[in-house]
């Protein structure tokens, strides 16, 4: 569905956040037509941290031999023509008023991507938004913002036709560049690849001059980077295929490429379920991440699975929202759909945090989330509800949480429905948490437990946990509404979470003022 846009607020035609209501109900539709794919995301629930309502993706080639024949590839403009034909009328049938389209690297270079463009809006309706190399490294570096607001380095953006640098720190995106590196325009420049090594050291060694950067993290960004992640992660034996906030050495890294280099492109595409349009441009993409990681000298090397799409997003959020923690933002949203007591997961938390004091701010933030989260799966079978808890923290799409937040947090939920973990099919997943890290988990799941006994209302109304780590007291002080609730099943609950934290117990009275 067309609609006239807004100059003064890019391709959405107007801010989209800025009514409390429209950022509860808004459900936001983006088609990125890429070099390779042509992707629709429709966005959906807490702006913030946005659920992917719809995703769908083509492997078009639209820009395959752009670098030879200066135009668009012939069949991949016709995959991309029906692609988007079936976008516009999904976009109609889910409601949305505007369907914003992106395109980079191939429609702008092409010569006959205006023509393109045109055809598009006769026979679609949807008006292609081209950005150049500048704005595409922007939107992109604000993708990454979004799940990881504290950010910090250079977000590279690998795409068909070109990949794009950007420097991002303190929440926003500073100096860019774009250039020539994708695999698509790569094919076209030497058989060899020790000439394409000397071509790609070239153009970062202008990069880096440009960028400043050594020694920093590296964010990657787009298709080929995933694989190569992906097949890290298959190398390794990692455990948890989630490749959002998934790190890498890059000691580590170089012998994963070292491995690809080695390996038989079909049997590793067969392992990881890679489409074969994708895994013919991962051998060129091993390259530049080689060059690239020898030119930057990066500290570590994250992916990032938000990138031009989340960008758009991103770029409508007033200040105010763009500051509000993702994860939190996310677990709240859960809480208002899915949860018995909407609300309830805020009193939990007080009423628990004195057993967390002297808490990191990272471990307090994960805390919330759990208790924002505890009930959230209570629909599930009872005999697998503590997996489905599990689950649904490991492999959600969250943004501000990496692998080992999302073990914490799976445990803690785990605990919250059951005491104990051996055996779990999950176990494979604990080994991403130290000792420590796998009690301090437990500790919170069963407090969780105990604590939901008071749900009917405010358990702070119930009484007041006290606890001495210096002396493993844990002392519990009930009022008499308190009293009236502590029966049998909460007194159980009680005794394991002192267990769990290696505690000696002692009951106390407290009068309803004093809580």
């Amino acid at each position: 569905m067309t609609e006239d846009h807004d100059d003064d607020h890019g391709p959405f035609g107007r801010p989209l956040f800025d009514d409390p209501s429209a950022r509860a109900l808004s459900r936001v539709g983006v088609v990125d037509v890429g070099s390779n794919s042509v992707r629709m995301v429709v966005f959906d629930g807490a702006a913030r941290s946005p659920a992917y309502f719809y995703n769908e993706k083509l492997m078009c080639g639209l820009g395959k031999g752009l670098a030879e024949t200066g135009r668009l590839n012939p069949e991949g403009r016709r995959r991309a023509l029906v692609a988007l034909k079936r976008f516009s009328l999904l976009a109609k049938g889910m409601g949305i008023d505007t369907l914003t389209v992106v395109a980079t690297a191939a429609a702008r270079e092409a010569s006959d991507g205006p023509a393109f463009q045109a055809e598009v809006l006769a026979q679609t309706g949807l008006k292609i938004w081209v950005v150049d190399g500048d704005e595409e490294a922007r939107l992109s570096a604000q993708g990454v913002l979004l799940g990881w607001p504290e950010a910090k380095g250079i977000v590279c953006d690998i795409g068909g036709n070109s990949m794009e640098l950007a420097k991002i720190g303190g929440g926003v995106v500073g100096q860019r560049v774009s250039t020539p590196l994708g695999p698509f325009r790569l094919q076209q420049v030497a058989d060899s690849p020790k000439k394409r090594a000397a071509h790609i050291d070239r153009i970062l060694k202008d990069c880096q001059a440009r960028l400043q950067s050594e020694g920093e993290r590296i964010y990657l960004v787009g298709g080929s980077w995933r694989v190569i992640a992906r097949l890290d992660m298959e190398r390794r034996g990692y455990p948890l295929t989630v490749l959002h906030e998934y790190r890498m050495q890059p000691k580590d890294l170089l012998e994963t490429l070292n491995w690809i280099a080695a390996s038989d492109l079909n049997q590793l595409r067969s392992k990881t379920g890679t489409s074969v349009e994708r895994m013919e441009l991962v051998p060129l993409a091993c390259e530049v991440l080689r060059e690239l990681i020898k030119m930057l000298k990066p500290s570590e090397i994250d992916v990032s699975a938000y990138g031009i799409r989340e960008g758009l997003l991103f770029e409508q959020m007033p200040e105010k929202l763009r500051a509000r923690d993702p994860l939190i933002e996310a677990a709240r949203m859960a809480e208002k759909t899915s949860s018995r007591i909407p609300g309830f997961g805020k009193k939990l938390y007080e009423f628990l945090l004195p057993l967390f004091v002297g808490a990191t701010e990272e471990r307090i933030r994960l805390i919330k989330a759990a208790c924002l989260l505890h009930d959230t799966t209570w629909r599930a079978h009872p005999d697998y509800r503590a997996e489905a808890c599990f689950d649904n923290a490991t492999r959600a799409n969250l943004g501000g949480l990496d692998h080992p937040g999302r073990v914490f947090l799976g445990l803690a939920l785990l605990h919250r429905y059951k005491n104990s973990r051996s055996g779990s099919r999950m176990e494979s997943l604990f080994k991403l948490l130290t000792e420590d890290e796998l009690q301090d988990a437990e500790v919170l799941g069963k407090a969780m437990r105990f604590g939901a006994m008071f749900s009917v209302g405010d358990p702070r109304r119930a009484g007041r946990l006290v606890w001495q780590p210096a002396t493993r007291l844990l002392e519990l002080q009930l009022t008499e509404e308190g009293r009236g609730l502590f029966g049998e099943v909460a007194e159980a609950r009680f005794m394991s979470l002192a267990q769990a934290l290696k505690a000696q117990t002692r009951f106390g009275v407290v009068s309803d003022a004093a809580v």
